[in-house]
This record gives structure tokens, C-alpha cells and sequence, in this order.
């Protein structure tokens, strides 16, 4: 009996590491997968066709994770995702496109992103092409300034926003100034080649901040200026949640600029009133006039300030 078990632990830990090995999109070879697990070939074969039955059942529930095929120019098995669960060619390109005209990362960790996206995004005759479309752009691509890695720290900031936890952040302002401060996650967003992260200050430790005052408005941080941060085991309730709804809340920060929340109203003489209202998600048209619309708009902080006086102008506040 226990020699079964044994040997069942054996075949399901080798059947395991050849399922890791596919989904990472590498390649199996069966002699040398059977030299390495000191089995004969015909058993690494049935375990790959066993990990297809297992990828069958699966779609039969829903889930579509592809299938095991033989690439005969490869002389080896791969995992080949559905069609369907695949970027189509211009999904890719304009993917690629946003991320380098966003340069929100070194260029390092821009190509580490981009040829993963290239990679397991896209099927195999795209590749080539679509690598040569961008290859030039990404020769000339510009970093940010900072030159800093931040993907960690925007996964630890993402999962204290998901899970409502207090965090303890040190900060670097501009001019090299250091702040310790006690925080209250409620979001990320990227604007302006940075990512940010919008917070509260926390309302037992509004002494430590370097922008406190009586009022709930929230405060923005550069993710990539954070030099340390803690996530503490506090959960909190929003501050806004008795006012609107978060999605409401993600609409009236748009300038990565903290502040009170502020009601404006302005006219806008201009021809593209569309771009107007894509860069404010709360904004609504009250009235339209012979010479331009009147729009109305909620907005935390004075980074409209600016946003504003960039329209020259076609923009007069009412």
C-alpha cells in the first residue's frame, strides 16, 4: 500500500511540474523529460495527455485554458492558449502603444513588460511582425527621470486599497524633504507618466502629515517617491463613503492634485466637447449657448486650475 501511494505522489508531482512548465509557455520534450524523471518516454507522454484530459474537463466547465499540441518544428509539446483568450494583432499594437507613450517605467522593465505581452498574448505568426512595428519606437524610448522600480510597491499599495488597510508611508517631496506619514489607501491612478496613490490622512495621526487640516479631502502621493512603506493589520472606513460611492468618488480626481472637493462652473467655446467631458468624468452639460456649452463639474483640489488655463481661451469660468 504504501509503495502505491508512493508511486501515486511520484506520478502527480511529475505531471505537476510538467503542467507549471506549460502554462510558464515553455516547451516539453519528451526523452529529456523522461531522462530527468528516470521514466521511459511512453510515461511522459501519457502524462502530457493526461494534463489534456485534465484541460478538457475544465473547458467543459467554463474554463478555457487551451490545449497541449506537438510543434513539429519544435519537436516538442506546448500549451496553446483558445483563439479566443489570445489579443488580436491590433489589440497588442495599441497595448504597446499606450504603454510606451505612457513612459511610466525604466526602459528595463518596459521591455520586460512588452516582450511579455508579446510572449503569452499573442499568437505565434504576429509575433515577428508586431515586434518589428515597435522596435524602433522602443529604441528611442525615454525613461522617467526617477529611474526608480515601484511594481512592488504598487502591488503592496493595490492590495492595501482592495483590503481597506492602514498603511505608515516615508515620502520624499520635492527639494529632498522627508515626511512620515499615517495613511488611509483609497486608490491608484496614473496621470502624467507617474502613478499615484490617493489617500486620507489617518484622523488619529493628522500631526504627522505634511497636508493636514480639518477637512476630508484626500491627499496625493507619487507612488515612485514613496522611499518605504508598512501595511499595518488596521482596516478603515473611507471617509467619503457616507457622501458617494467610490466609482463616483475615482471621477473627481483627475489632476493628481488633493484638495477639498470643489463645484465649478465654466464655458467652453471650443469645437471638441467631448475631449472636455473624457477628462472630467463628472462634468455634465447644463446648457448649450450660441457661442459654446455651459459645463458644470465637481473636482478635488486646483489642479484644474491649471488644466484650465492650458485651454487658453476657450474656456471662461462662470
Amino acid at each position: 500500500m504504501k509503495n502505491k501511494i508512493s508511486d501515486n505522489n511520484i506520478k502527480s508531482s511529475r505531471a505537476l511540474y510538467l503542467y507549471r512548465k506549460l502554462m510558464m509557455g515553455e516547451v516539453i520534450f519528451p526523452e529529456k523529460e523522461a531522462e530527468r524523471s528516470g521514466v521511459v518516454k511512453r510515461t511522459v507522454l501519457r502524462d502530457i495527455e493526461g494534463i489534456n484530459d485534465f484541460l478538457r474537463s475544465m473547458e467543459a466547465n467554463g474554463e478555457h485554458n487551451g490545449k497541449i499540441v506537438f510543434d513539429r518544428a519544435l519537436k516538442g509539446y506546448k500549451l496553446v492558449p483558445e483563439e479566443n483568450d489570445l489579443l488580436s494583432r491590433g489589440e497588442t499594437l495599441a497595448v504597446c502603444k499606450i504603454l510606451m507613450e505612457s513612459r511610466a517605467f525604466r526602459k528595463d522593465d518596459m521591455s520586460a513588460v512588452i516582450n511579455k505581452l508579446l510572449k503569452n498574448c499573442v499568437s505565434a505568426p504576429n509575433k515577428k511582425l508586431l515586434s518589428e512595428l515597435i522596435s524602433n519606437e522602443f529604441y528611442y524610448y525615454i525613461e522617467p527621470m526617477h529611474k526608480k522600480h515601484f511594481t512592488e510597491t504598487l502591488w503592496d499599495i493595490g492590495t492595501a486599497v482592495n483590503e481597506n488597510k492602514v498603511m505608515d508611508i516615508v515620502y520624499e517631496r520635492p527639494g529632498g524633504i522627508i515626511s512620515e506619514v499615517r495613511i488611509l489607501p483609497v486608490g491608484i491612478m496614473f496621470s502624467g507618466y507617474y502613478f499615484y496613490l490617493t489617500a486620507f490622512i489617518d484622523g488619529t495621526d493628522k500631526e504627522r502629515s505634511m497636508n493636514a487640516s480639518d477637512d476630508i479631502s484626500p491627499v496625493i502621493y507619487r507612488i515612485d517617491r514613496i522611499k518605504d512603506h508598512k501595511i499595518l493589520n488596521r482596516t478603515f472606513i473611507a471617509p467619503y463613503n457616507d457622501s458617494f460611492e467610490e466609482g463616483e468618488f475615482r471621477k473627481r480626481i483627475q489632476f493628481a492634485h488633493g484638495g477639498k472637493l470643489r463645484k465649478i462652473k465654466f464655458l467652453y467655446k471650443g469645437d471638441d466637447i467631448e475631449s472636455v467631458l473624457d477628462r472630467l468624468p463628472a462634468a455634465e452639460i447644463q446648457e448649450r449657448k450660441a457661442n459654446g456649452f455651459v459645463i458644470a463639474a465637481e473636482v478635488f483640489g486646483s489642479g484644474i486650475d491649471m488644466w484650465i488655463k492650458s485651454q487658453g481661451d476657450m474656456i471662461m469660468m462662470l
